[in-house]
């Protein structure tokens, strides 16, 4: 694997001088004041020296550089006002996205593009958020409904291409997709006690493009009624419905067949759950994720 960015600390401190320029309020535009498409505000002289730290979005950019994009408090930034939260939707957690994850970020994007489908804040949430299993599904019931597991925050993970292809079907084989590498939590139930829980996720490179979703539309796949993307809140397929999942892919997460199911949402957004088998430290020496790849750019560890 290879590790992007530098190690961030999640309870950094905000300097004085930024958490000021940050919890500033606005001052209310009057007749004197031109505003932009950006937000920020221009004084009637055309000077630069009026500017205010929460309205100029390069002060906030230089705030957050030099906090290395924490993505803890570019959310709470994200809180104090909604001004605040456009521009963190809008340019802030893109920097996020790729400070952390710069290869994935260029291999999504096309090595150009500035905005991207379902958000930049739902590709940061996917880089760090683990999506756990809340509740059952049709086709992943679970032991014990009154013990989910929860989402949470995921210090480290390693998005993979490899692992992508392997979720997906022969005929859609010309997707770009990565995935995670599955995060595992202890089964609450007696009934699993010899596997573990895991909850993985990925993105689709140009979703809308995709022969998954072609394939998708051609077979006039039903959108689920009860499952909505744990990222961006769209509506997904079931690719166990849909007919979609090969067996690569319980092969690559090490899951028995049939104990696994994934969604995919209109934006391309993918996250699932499967059970994970208790191995040996020999077996994991021999099936570890990610073997067989010499290929620099495949793999991304966010951290």
């Amino acid at each position: 694997s290879s590790t992007t960015g530098t190690p961030w600390t999640p309870r950094a401190a905000i300097p004085a001088a930024a958490a000021a320029a940050i919890a500033r309020p606005a001052p209310p535009t009057t007749a004197g004041v031109y505003g932009n498409a950006t937000g920020s505000v221009f004084p009637r002289g055309g000077g630069s020296s009026e500017y205010t730290g929460l309205q100029d979005e390069l002060v906030l950019m230089l705030v957050f550089r030099s906090l290395n994009w924490d993505p803890h408090l570019v959310c709470v930034a994200a809180c104090v006002s909604r001004r605040l939260r456009a521009v963190a939707n809008r340019v802030l957690w893109r920097e996020v996205c790729i400070s952390r994850a710069p290869r994935m970020v260029s291999a999504l994007t096309a090595g150009g593009a500035t905005r991207i489908v379902g958000g930049w804040h739902a590709i940061a949430k996917l880089l760090f958020f683990c999506c756990g299993c809340a509740a059952p599904t049709r086709f992943f019931p679970l032991p014990d409904p009154r013990h989910p597991t929860p989402g949470h925050f995921s210090p480290v993970s390693r998005f993979s291409k490899t692992s992508g292809r392997s979720f997906l079907s022969r005929r859609c084989w010309g997707d770009l997709l990565y995935v995670s590498d599955p995060c595992e939590h202890t089964a609450a139930a007696a009934a699993r006690s010899d596997e573990d829980l895991g909850a993985y996720r990925g993105v689709f490179r140009g979703f809308i493009r995709s022969r998954t979703r072609a394939y998708l539309i051609s077979r006039q796949a039903e959108l689920e009624s009860r499952v909505r993307c744990t990222y961006c809140g769209a509506r997904v397929w079931s690719m166990t419905a849909a007919g979609l999942v090969p067996r690569s892919a319980s092969r690559r997460l090490g899951s028995h067949e049939g104990d696994l199911e994934y969604f995919v949402c209109v934006n391309g957004h993918l996250h699932g759950f499967c059970w994970l088998a208790h191995l040996s430290s020999s077996s994991e020496d021999d099936e570890g994720y990610g073997g067989g790849s010499n290929d620099s750019d495949d793999e991304e560890e966010i951290g």
